[in-house]
């Protein structure tokens, strides 16, 4: 779980793509260099667009997943703390489990009080409750403060195509 910042010197076109992919995700690099002609005036070929986006790609500037929507499954964030008493022997085991479970959408580090969190899915709110338990039954021990909260009413899924604007380098937040 190393976290490394990519190394990728952005032109302002890739900027815009990305801002267009964060839009539509499944535009065509045609499409894209008509947009980025017509509301950006830049004049590349879809080669290039598509180039860039390879480029972008594997250089880890975006990553990509399929996400379901959220009407075929159950979001739940899922909290705990690794029990010290425990952690030596056991916090490896735990760790890969929930990191490799079929449920797991997401696997994170919070700071604060050091929570490590996930996101997951399950088709239903009972087998969430389930694999709760069957977790307790194998990990119970490993683990403390354990929290779960089924996420209702998601209001937004996705980035703002405004986001990307921080990428250019400049840091002027327009509140």
């Amino acid at each position: 779980m190393v976290k490394d910042t990519p190394a990728y010197e952005f032109k302002e076109r890739d900027v815009y793509i990305l801002r267009e992919l964060a839009k539509n995700s499944s535009i065509s690099s045609r499409d894209l260099a008509e947009i980025l002609e017509d509301e950006y005036g830049i004049d590349v070929s879809y080669v290039t667009v598509n180039e860039s986006i390879r480029n972008m790609r594997e250089a880890g500037v975006f990553r990509e997943a399929i996400v379901p929507n959220e009407e075929y499954f159950i979001f739940e964030l899922f909290e705990f703390k690794f029990n010290p008493e425990y952690f030596a022997d056991e916090w490896r085991e735990t760790m890969e489990h929930i990191r490799d479970d079929e449920h797991t959408l997401m696997y994170f580090l919070s700071d604060g009080e050091y929570q490590w969190k996930s996101i997951m899915l399950f088709p239903t709110r009972e087998h969430g409750e389930r694999w709760l338990h069957e977790f307790y039954k194998n990990h119970g021990k490993t683990v403390l403060n354990v929290r779960t909260s089924v996420m209702t009413n998601v209001l937004e899924f996705g980035a703002s195509p405004e986001l990307f604007d921080y990428l250019d380098g400049d840091d002027d937040y327009q509140f």
